[in-house]
């Protein structure tokens, strides 16, 4: 990772609340610009095509294109974050999809899209969908599988209102309207960016030199505030020797883009799932619409199928966030992910000859369910494998992988379209994708992974912190302003703990046998506080 932003840090403890519900409500506006925009542009593909004289698969590569700008620019955007932050970041890019949008109104020929909604729009998503990830992965920890199921959740909100509203800005004013209006839209993506405020570590220096003098007399108040200052200087000088080398030594190995998180077998497992996984995911919301219009059902009700599976996916996405939440899931949260690939490559499959209107808006309520799914537990999945500190170059990497497979997917069945005239075909492709794609993850997670890896890693964790020794038990036991040194912390955890005794028992004489009492004392703490836990 690179160098976090100045009053920012990756080891701060997530709040789990608090400024964390903008970063969710912010995370939300983007996910579901970022999500729904590729799918509800295609309400005007039918227009483009009598427009430019064009076929299936020349309007497919509009959605590809966003959707492969906003995949395959992940390593860009894990490098920009880690070198400005996610905020001056995710202002740029709302500009430049508002602004892509805007010239596209003018675009005179196919190509100009592919350029300006495409390229432009898509790469202004994309600094804003992955920014928005990364914060919220910072601002969330316990509370983090409801927060992703909450952001994941703007997806469906955003496709059921722009695919209406996108019709009806095409009815009155026209596709060329329609995506200038659509480009004043997207200037919102500023908005959500303006409120990613850094997440800052609480220096507690003073804070804790004020705690630590009230636990003493008002008799020693000036004995103790004279000690404090000196224990405070000669501390300070010697950590900050310490923390010097450490950043020196930090500084050489720091990266923009860490490339070791190909060394973690379950990354690796899941960027091969996910590939397999894209290449269907998106095929039928975005040929629905299409396959509606052609088999003579009217414009309004062809572009309300997105809303169906839109408001189904609204409490799809938030639902399956609190099952994975479940103490009983969450430690099983891959296999989760792959029940609900396998249910959507199903539904897929199995409602490939729904030819009528109430048969496609049936397969819309169970694509909808299913698709929810899939939407909320993918980043969920990811950050339970690398961790919140190797979230940032993860995510850029996997989506740049998933490019590929994004510019392969929706343009193949459009392909497949205009050869065939057949649109099942395109329903048995991305089933069949999906549910590869399910059986490859549980079997790679079930066979190459040591299925007792996690519960032996968080037993090893809590008898680590259990030890008073440890970092972690001198943290907690110890205001941080005060724990620098060893030797200092005994000679100040002595004379506090007699001055303690001095006020429980009434005596004015301290035990010499302190050093003795002291790791049954710690004992005693750490009971004390499991037994509250």
């Amino acid at each position: 990772m690179g160098n976090p932003r100045p009053g920012t840090s990756p080891t701060v403890k997530p709040p789990d609340g608090g400024w964390g519900w903008m970063i969710l409500v912010g995370c939300f506006v983007i996910t579901g610009f970022s999500y729904a925009f590729p799918k509800a542009i295609s309400v005007y593909f039918k227009e483009l095509m009598h427009e430019f004289h064009i076929g299936y698969s020349d309007t497919a590569w509009i959605s590809s294109i966003i959707l492969a700008m906003l995949y395959g620019t992940g390593p860009v955007c894990s490098i920009l974050v880690n070198r400005y932050g996610c905020r001056p970041v995710m202002l740029i890019g709302g500009l430049l999809a508002s602004t892509g949008m805007i010239l596209a109104s003018f675009s005179a020929n196919i190509t100009q899209l592919y350029l300006t909604v495409g390229v432009v729009t898509g790469l202004g998503l994309a600094l804003n969908f992955q920014p928005s990830l990364i914060m919220l992965g910072r601002y969330f920890d316990k509370r983090r599988p409801l927060a992703n199921g909450l952001a994941a959740a703007g997806s469906p909100v955003f496709l059921t209102a722009l695919s209406p509203f996108g019709q009806v800005l095409l009815d009155y004013y026209g596709w060329r309207g329609g995506f200038f209006i659509m480009g004043g839209l997207l200037l919102n993506c500023c908005t959500c960016g303006a409120i990613m405020r850094p997440l800052e570590s609480r220096t507690g220096g003073s804070r804790d030199k004020s705690e630590a003098k009230e636990m003493l007399p008002a008799a020693k108040a000036d004995f103790t505030s004279l000690e404090l200052e000196n224990y405070e200087q000669g501390g300070t000088s010697n950590s900050t020797k310490e923390s010097g080398r450490k950043k020196g030594a930090s500084r050489k190995r720091q990266k923009l883009l860490d490339f070791s998180v190909f060394r973690n077998r379950g990354f690796v497992i899941y960027t091969i799932s996910k590939f397999i996984l894209v290449l269907g995911l998106f095929v039928p919301p975005i040929m629905i619409v299409n396959y509606a219009k052609d088999t003579g059902v009217p414009d309004r009700e062809a572009a309300f199928l997105l809303s169906v599976i839109g408001f189904i996916d609204i409490f799809a996405r938030p639902l399956s966030g609190v099952v994975a939440g479940l103490d009983s899931v969450r430690p099983r949260v891959a296999y989760f992910f792959s029940f609900s690939m396998l249910c959507n490559g199903l539904t897929d499959v199995l409602s490939a000859k729904a030819a009528t209107y109430t048969g496609m808006i049936a397969f819309c309520v169970f694509f909808g369910v299913t698709y929810g799914m899939v939407g909320a537990l993918q980043f969920e999945v990811l950050m339970d494998i690398v961790g919140s500190q190797n979230f940032p170059s993860a995510i850029g990497l996997l989506l740049l992988i998933e490019a590929v497979a994004v510019l392969i997917g929706p343009p193949s069945a459009g392909y497949l379209v205009d050869t065939y005239r057949n649109y099942e075909l395109i329903f048995y492709m991305a089933g069949s994708e999906l549910i590869l794609s399910a059986v490859f993850l549980s079997a790679a997670f079930y066979f190459c992974l040591k299925r007792g890896q996690p519960k032996s890693q968080r037993e090893s964790v809590e008898v680590e912190d259990a030890g008073c020794g440890t970092a972690a038990g001198m943290e907690r036991d110890y205001p941080r302003g005060l724990s620098t040194g060893p030797a200092d912390e005994e000679s100040l955890d002595q004379r506090l703990s007699g001055v303690e005794r001095d006020q429980w028992d009434g005596s004015n004489v301290r035990g010499a046998d302190s050093e003795v009492a002291a790791p049954a004392e710690c004992s005693e703490q750490h009971y004390h506080t499991h037994s509250q836990g």
